[in-house]
């Protein structure tokens, strides 16, 4: 079935919705998105994607086109049209067309677009056995705060991982973790305690790592945010990544060092189960 997408007002078949090859998303990645999951047709996590996506586009200087509740009703109106259960929400804002310029024009009108993948999100086969990763220098932009369409790099390094067999990469910037190519990076120490990065420039503030360290508290998790290194990593009891499209993910092993016994750990899971029970019952 064709998907129909969303584009500046209009729906469209996928094969229709047409950018313009002067868009600045396209010549400069001067561009925002937000990936928001759907399970049983309703959204997971909207209302901090939407706060996300506001603070990014207010630190470029772009400006969203529509209310925060003509979004919502787009978002709802997309699953509509493409009878989706089960899968992801893709949103792009870009600064809008002109002509090439380092100089951003004046009065631009932003170009707004979704479109719908469909999927299985709740069955990930990996999860019971983890992923593997392998570290890789972070060489991104210093502003990974703001979740830009710049995301050449993190495909590079998650490609370089591949290539030494691993299922995805791990950043590594001073020799510290930062994060995976697209997830959050965290660990357990042998202790029990949870230890996730804590918030800065050097990381995307992540809506499924938030989440999980509020349940994380209420379910009397002892957690930290702080830097970690591979070397901590490697030797931990249990890792794993959050993100939107993986909610709360394993990772056994990394740069070919088993983690923990090799097998996804038991506080990993019970977050994951946490996560999911409580989502799903705030899902709109």
């Amino acid at each position: 079935m064709t998907r129909i997408v969303y584009l500046n007002g209009d729906w469209l078949p996928e094969a229709e919705a047409k950018v313009s090859i002067f868009d600045r998303g396209f010549l400069f990645a001067d561009a925002i998105y937000e990936v928001t999951a759907v399970v049983g047709g309703r959204l997971l996590e909207y209302a901090g994607h939407a706060a996300r996506l506001q603070r990014s586009t207010a630190e470029l200087g772009i400006t969203c086109p529509l209310t925060p509740e003509a979004l919502l009703e787009v978002h709802r109106e997309i699953i509509r049209r493409n009878a989706l259960e089960s899968g992801l929400i893709y949103l792009q804002i870009s600064r809008g067309t002109a002509d090439r310029d380092f100089a951003y024009p004046e009065n631009p009108t932003p170009t707004l677009t979704l479109f719908t993948q469909a999927k299985s999100v709740l069955e990930n086969p990996k999860v019971a056995t983890g992923i593997s990763v392998a570290c890789v220098p972070d060489e991104r932009w210093g502003r990974r705060d703001i979740k830009t369409v710049q995301l050449l790099y993190p495909s590079m390094a998650k490609m370089e991982a591949m290539a030494k067999g691993a299922d995805d990469a791990w950043l590594v910037e001073d020799g510290f973790v930062t994060e995976a190519s697209s997830a959050t990076a965290h660990i357990i120490t042998r202790d029990g305690r949870l230890v996730t990065r804590g918030l800065s420039n050097a990381i995307l503030h992540g809506i499924t790592r938030a989440s999980v360290l509020s349940i994380a508290e209420t379910a009397g998790i002892p957690f930290e945010e702080r830097a970690f290194t591979p070397d901590e990593a490697m030797k931990a009891a249990e890792a794993f990544i959050t993100s939107a499209t993986n909610f709360v993910l394993p990772v056994t092993a990394i740069d070919g060092h088993t983690v923990g016994d090799g097998k996804p750990g038991p506080l990993t899971l019970r977050l994951r189960e946490l996560y999911i029970k409580q989502k799903l019952a705030d899902a709109i």
